[in-house]
């Protein structure tokens, strides 16, 4: 039985190297756990990915035993630069620690909600909440104030951390939110109502211990988009996101200690969290980060150029957006393996990354609730148009309305086994929310919602979602919370909204509105401005309909729901 990590890691190295370094964990790790893996032993009890990974690598460090490139890897754009080695990291992320503890009082299992941009200060908070054992809510910095507002009353967070362009909408809500006890801002000014991030973890002490975490003990919530409803908060344990990664961490990266990967994914994404902070540091690999505050070409073109990447990690919508340039200017210093998920990616673009760079796409597939669940790894057949096999640690299969188990060739719904044993990377449960629990559940699996086919070689294709949510260039976006955005406008009536193909986004947000009778008006396309705008101010400006039809009336059902897969399948030409 496995009591603790430590008694397994050691820092003699292995006699297996990588470009000639020890391959620490990537191999041994990894075959250590392989009876876990198995099943032959249980999961440890206790698990804290600060102490059991993040400070084991710092001790390797300064054994001189890992590379020397930095844990950490910041740039602007401008000019700044941040480098900080794993040991720095312990330091000034145990200083952010005593900020949580001492001076806001946060305890273990409190709930603080963090919505920054790509700035190392987000690292920092993520790794001092392992520490103190805070459960972190990460958000997009695209929220508006009533999801803000919302998301503090659902989570009942008793802290908040943002920057200049949010605090404003934090205090417009603030007094709606009785929980919330602290308001720290990332800024180097000074706001009445907050502490000053910056100031308070300079002048800490780095003098902090560890909390001891149970391997079930909640983590991080991420709010998900549902068709319905507000969105929902799913919960991921210390063992889903921080232990998962050294019993699979081989199938989709396979870094070396010696390697930089780059993940665009916006901080308030499960994939920020899997691509920049949890699977790679199990390697002991070097995270970089561009600031990015817009998805520019030219910018992520030259970056690549410019700095020694060895992967990229993007949604399809970065790489649609890349192969529309003249590649003859641009060679890439060291960039060797790209992964691609969030959407399907479209096998044309994989042809022209291809042709251009001479670079595949492994694509990966996977959700809030699952993390990464199918990939094309490393040496394995490309199929265009498919996102792989199954991961380890997930029984995936095609399945029917039934949970009945479909052969090869059969289109279903793609589901995760989660019984008798729950996978370890499975979300603990949507917080609050028994029912939307339980109908995520079918039979003996959990059913992502996505329909999919199997082939005879075990590899999985995306088809579709078997619900309404809509994915664009990554988001998730839920129909609910668009239609009711732009009811709010005095002009309409109705309204529907379902995913619409587009080139560059996969998918957008398409708006079928009924006019109010008592509305008049011959100028729709500025009527049609108008309610673009309207919504970009009612919620996440990410989520308003690029794409507006003006009808008489929606199809319904008998019991008067919205047929949205009417309206969806005449968008994609589907009878």
């Amino acid at each position: 039985k496995l009591q603790t990590l430590k008694c397994l890691w050691t820092l003699k190295p292995p006699n297996r190297t990588v470009h000639g370094h020890p391959r620490l964990f990537a191999s041994d790790v990894y075959s250590q756990y392989e009876s876990v893996r198995r099943g032959k032993q249980e999961i440890p009890k206790y698990f804290n990915f600060a102490s059991d990974v993040l400070d084991k690598w710092s001790e390797i460090e300064k054994a001189g035993k890992r590379p020397s490139n930095p844990a950490f890897w910041w740039v602007s754009g401008k000019g700044e630069e941040v480098k900080w080695s794993f040991e720095e990291l312990g330091f000034l992320s145990r200083k952010v620690a005593n900020v949580l503890t001492k001076v806001c009082g946060l305890q273990k299992g409190d709930r603080i909600i963090v919505i920054l941009p790509r700035i190392p200060e987000w690292w920092l908070v993520n790794v001092a909440c392992m520490r103190a054992g805070i459960v972190l809510i990460p958000g997009i910095s695209q929220l508006s104030a009533k999801d803000i507002l919302y998301r503090l009353q659902a989570s009942k967070a008793t802290g908040i951390i943002t920057d200049d362009t949010l605090a404003p909408a934090v205090d417009s809500v603030a007094s709606e939110c009785q929980f919330l006890k602290t308001r720290l801002i990332v800024s180097k000014g000074r706001r009445e109502g907050w502490l000053n991030f910056t100031d308070l973890y300079e002048n800490q002490s780095d003098d902090h211990s560890c909390v001891k975490t149970r391997i079930q003990d909640s983590m991080s919530i991420f709010f998900t988009s549902g068709t319905t409803g507000s969105p929902k908060m799913t919960e991921h344990s210390e063992g889903s996101l921080g232990f998962r990664p050294l019993l699979s961490e081989r199938y989709w990266l396979d870094l070396t200690p010696s390697d930089v990967i780059w993940s665009t994914a916006d901080t308030g994404w499960i994939l920020a969290s899997l691509a920049s902070v949890f699977d790679p540091w199990v390697f002991g690999s070097c995270i970089f980060i561009h600031k990015l505050p817009q998805i520019d070409s030219a910018a992520i073109l030259n970056t690549l150029c410019r700095f020694p990447i060895d992967a990229l990690v993007g949604a399809p919508t970065l790489f649609r957006m890349l192969v529309q340039n003249d590649f003859s200017n641009y060679r890439f210093m060291k960039l060797k393996h790209c992964m691609s998920g969030g959407e399907p990616l479209n096998p044309e673009v994989m042809e022209q990354w291809k042709s251009k760079t001479g670079l595949d796409i492994h694509e990966v597939y996977g959700q809030t609730e699952t993390g990464i669940i199918c990939s094309v790894y490393k040496g394995m057949k490309i199929k265009p148009g498919s996102m792989g096999k199954a991961a380890p640690l997930f029984d995936v299969k095609i399945v029917d309305k039934n949970a009945n188990v479909l052969p090869p060739g059969q289109q279903g719904e793609i589901a995760v086994r989660c019984k008798p044993i729950r996978p370890l990377g499975l979300f603990s449960e949507y917080v609050d929310n028994p029912k939307k629990t339980a109908e995520s559940e079918r039979g003996d699996f959990y059913v992502t919602g996505d329909r999919g086919i199997m082939d005879e070689d075990g590899y999985f294709r995306f088809i579709g979602r078997d619900d309404d949510i809509i994915i664009s260039s990554g988001y998730r976006i839920g129909p609910f919370e668009v239609e009711s955005a732009l009811i709010e406008h005095p002009a309409v009536a109705e309204a529907a909204v379902v995913s619409s193909p587009d080139p560059l986004r996969g998918e957008v947000v398409k708006a079928f509105v009924v006019l109010s009778p008592t509305f008049s008006s011959t100028d729709l396309e500025s009527l049609t401005c108008d309610l673009q705008e309207h919504v970009k101010k009612t919620t996440a400006p990410y989520k308003y309909p690029r794409k507006v039809e003006f009808v008489q009336e929606l199809p319904k059902t008998v019991t008067g729901k919205i047929k949205r897969n009417e309206l969806r399948n005449k968008e994609w030409g589907r009878i």
